[in-house]
């Protein structure tokens, strides 16, 4: 799993318009990132575009 939403998100909706791969949908209690869609952004931007936006910094990068 690349990306990893925790469960103190706040649903504040920054880090939906930055996946290029609509891989970031609500789930039943906070946003959910799909491991089937998730690049980690790759061809598309350096870095996954969603972690930088996170005001909260609930966002990590799970090793593979």
């Amino acid at each position: 799993m690349p990306v990893l939403i925790e469960s103190d998100c706040i649903n504040c909706d920054m880090c939906v318009p930055e996946c290029p791969n609509e891989a970031i949908a609500m789930g039943p209690e906070h946003y959910v990132v799909d491991v089937e869609k998730c690049t980690e952004c790759e061809g598309f931007y350096d870095e996954p575009a969603c972690i930088p936006v996170c005001p909260i910094e609930c966002m990590v990068l799970v090793p593979n």
